[in-house]
């Protein structure tokens, strides 16, 4: 499934915010297990189905190190700088939350 930004009608707006709600579970997830890079996650997602741009991915790893759900390490990676995002313990409590109500949820619509 493409995320993309267009206005495609209802549908489409809801089952975007459904998505990015799953890719941000993804994302602390990943980032709880290993320390977890943009392009990196680009590619993880890709094959879990979820097309989505650098353009909406980036902006969502800065406002969740705002939110205080991940951390960001910089590391020189072959002369240039990569960042690297973790889980913080209260992105890691939010994971499991979420984790454990869509369990439950997914147990009564399967």
């Amino acid at each position: 499934m493409s995320i993309s930004k267009g206005d495609d009608g209802l549908d489409n707006k809801i089952l975007r915010k459904l998505f990015l709600g799953f890719i941000h579970i993804h994302i602390l997830y990943h980032a709880d297990k290993e320390g977890i890079y943009g392009s990196w996650m680009l590619e993880e997602l890709k094959e879990h189905g979820y097309d989505i741009s650098a353009g909406t991915l980036y902006p969502m790893l800065h406002q969740m190190e705002k939110d205080g759900l991940l951390y960001k390490e910089e590391v020189k990676v072959e002369g240039h700088i990569r960042k690297y995002y973790g889980a913080t313990d209260h992105g890691v409590e939010v994971m499991k939350e979420a984790r454990a109500k869509a369990y439950e949820l997914f147990k009564e619509i399967k």
